[in-house]
């Protein structure tokens, strides 16, 4: 399955559960993660998609690194199961 369509499911489900789902840009810093969740209950989660295969670059680690270092929620999601 391609990414974006893993990205497309999963703002499918959270807009379904009542939570936010942003695609997250910063052209000033590459490599953040591709979505910003949040949950109804007001919980934030960064989320960085593969596919099956696919891998972190150095620069993704290095962002989740930083982000994970001031205690934000960094998930790594490879593939989908529906």
């Amino acid at each position: 399955m391609l990414e974006k369509e893993i990205e497309r499911r999963m703002a499918q489900m959270a807009k379904q559960r009542g939570g936010l789902c942003y695609k997250f840009i910063s052209t000033s810093n590459p490599g953040v993660p591709d979505r910003i969740l949040i949950a109804p209950s007001g919980r934030i989660v960064f989320v960085e998609l593969k596919t099956e295969t696919g891998r972190l670059t150095n620069i993704q680690k290095h962002q989740i690194s930083e982000l994970k270092k001031r205690c934000v929620d960094v998930r790594v999601i490879k593939g989908w199961t529906a």
